[in-house]
């Protein structure tokens, strides 16, 4: 016997990349002949391969394929044979991120009447096995993972995010999608990495160091057993929690924990906890590599905002990271810009407005990363937007004008800053993806939560606030008046005044982790958040006081 055994992320309704080579993978003793046959609906041999076994591990690689469906996947070993059936070659993408990826379908406000659709979307699904750490329990929930289709009960609980994106690419494609659900929330970038990629850098080294800090002198015994015990309590700790809030609606998060304890998640740093640095790249990542793709959607950045100055960096590396992994350079990323969010307790730490920052930088830096911007579709009171339909459309056609050159970029893309020139008192801003100008939008709901909120803080905001602001070199702040203007064929450019900066030097937009979202482009896509300058900013390192579970 061989030990032979084809990857779990392999199995009935896979859904394998069209126009690539296809990598079809698994273990088995080291020199074992493996033999792979894709067979189209016809039983007519579409491709095939062989290779031997490396350090117990194969590879065999298939010719590109064209879209079609029911096809049969034959993987054979010296004692062995594997058959896979209703396999569709067709477009396939990971699912990537923390809560706001992982939130499910059923949960999500056009979840419920999605789900009494009976079209069957050409979509399927396959979620990486969510232990995050290998023990007898991670080997065998993963033998239990399969792709799933829209026949399945378990489709409620797929990502409402990568529906809505797969779903949008399938009807504008007409091929079928697979999702590739790998995510968790609650998660720094920094858990989706391996160690190496994080030691290279000073400031990445960071989430390291402290994971070494907190476990010096500690045996991988002992952090199993305080992760054992603090999960144990927990669950005992969330179950009084989500009475609390079944029994008495709108209780404050301090009341809850004055009532129940303190909430202790995300639980001790050890080498069993799911958030550790380079975990989930290990217990999720590497599970499904390097299964042949399209791309990525991703939706994180909310746990890595204590450490904003260092975020495009870290978010930069890791996309580099998964490329080198699956030996392809080009591979997209399609990232959501974060939307509005603050709790209404809490002050504006404007650390979400820094990691913003990065994201857009991220997106003009690296090439074939992709930005949908999110600001206008925050949930108040909530890290987690119960609305992802919209989103997930929005990311789809971020990906048709990007990645599939069927839309123009016009119609895909907000406004986004250029350059500022101060005259004449005023501050004049030139913007890419506004050639046909902007559009107003009336925001007095976010508005309203925004003044009570800086309220509670004991700050005022004044009634005629635009979410335009200027400074002059003092660095100090005022509410701008706005108007647009433009030359011969191009309505992009905006001028902003106060009286009160007679020479403005520096201007930003939302800069504000929760407020609201007025300007638009044409295409109905907002204004990405922006400053003029990084001069004369400090950056917060300090979490809003409801570090509330991030995770669904």
């Amino acid at each position: 016997m061989s030990n032979f055994s084809v990857a779990a992320i392999f199995s009935n309704h896979c859904v394998l990349q069209r126009n690539k080579n296809i990598s079809i993978f698994g273990t088995a003793d080291s020199g074992t002949l493996i033999s792979v046959e894709l067979y189209n609906s016809k039983n007519e041999l579409l491709t095939s391969n062989k290779s031997r076994t490396t350090e117990n591990r194969w590879l065999v690689q298939l010719l590109p394929q064209v879209e079609q469906t029911d096809c049969v996947l034959k993987i054979k070993s010296d004692s062995k044979e594997v058959v896979f059936s209703d396999v569709s070659i067709g477009e396939v993408w990971i699912a990537g991120g923390q809560s706001n990826m992982e939130f499910e379908l059923q949960n999500c406000t056009e979840g419920p009447e999605e789900l009494k659709t009976k079209n069957n979307p050409k979509i399927r699904f396959y979620y990486t096995n969510k232990i995050g750490w290998k023990d007898d329990a991670f080997y065998e929930a993963e033998r239990n993972t399969s792709w799933q289709t829209w026949d399945s009960e378990w489709k409620k609980a797929w990502s409402a995010v990568g529906y809505f994106f797969g779903k949008k690419l399938s009807e504008d494609l007409n091929v079928t999608v697979g999702i590739i659900g790998c995510n968790w929330g609650g998660t720094s970038a920094s858990a989706w990495m391996n160690k190496e990629s994080l030691e290279k850098d000073d400031d990445l080294r960071t989430y390291l160091i402290e994971q070494e800090e907190a476990t010096k002198g500690k045996t991988i015994q002992q952090q199993c057993e305080e992760y054992d015990k603090y999960v144990i309590e927990n669950d005992e700790w969330q179950k009084k929690c989500n009475e609390l809030y079944a029994t008495v609606p709108g209780i404050e998060w301090e009341e809850i924990q004055e009532r129940i304890g303190p909430c202790a998640w995300p639980g001790p740093k050890s080498c069993k906890n799911p958030y550790r640095p380079t975990g989930l790249y290990e217990c999720m990542l590497q599970r499904i590599m390097p299964y042949t793709n399209k791309g990525v959607i991703w939706y994180q950045g909310e746990s890595d905002d204590h450490k904003p100055q260092m975020y495009q960096k870290l978010f930069s590396r890791m996309i580099q990271l998964w490329r080198e992994d699956w030996n392809d350079s080009d591979m997209p990323f399609i990232f959501v810009q974060l939307p509005e969010h603050r709790y209404k307790q809490d002050r504006d730490f404007k650390h979400w407005c820094f990691i913003r920052e990065a994201q857009l930088q991220t997106s003009q830096y690296v090439k074939n990363a992709f930005m949908t911007c999110a600001l206008d579709l925050g949930q108040y009171n909530d890290i987690h937007p119960k609305a992802k339909k919209t989103l997930g459309e929005r990311m789809a056609r971020t990906a048709l004008g990007n990645v599939y050159n069927l839309l123009p970029i016009k119609d895909v893309s907000g406004p986004i800053f250029e350059e500022a020139i101060s005259k004449d008192g005023k501050l004049i801003l030139t913007f890419k993806n506004a050639d046909n100008g902007f559009q107003v939008k009336s925001d007095e709901e976010e508005f309203n939560y925004y003044k009570e909120m800086e309220k509670n803080q004991n700050n005022s905001v004044p009634d005629n606030f635009t979410g335009f602001e200027i400074a002059g070199n003092d660095g100090i702040y005022y509410p701008a008046t706005f108007a647009f203007s433009g030359t011969e064929g191009k309505q992009n450019i905006i001028t902003l005044f106060n009286k009160n900066v007679p020479e403005p030097v520096f201007g930003r937009y939302a800069w504000y982790n929760y407020g609201p979202v007025t300007i638009f482009g044409k295409n109905g896509i907002p204004l990405s958040p922006f400053r003029t300058s990084c001069k004369n900013t400090k950056i917060t390192t300090e979490h809003a006081k409801i570090q509330q579970i991030m995770t669904v």
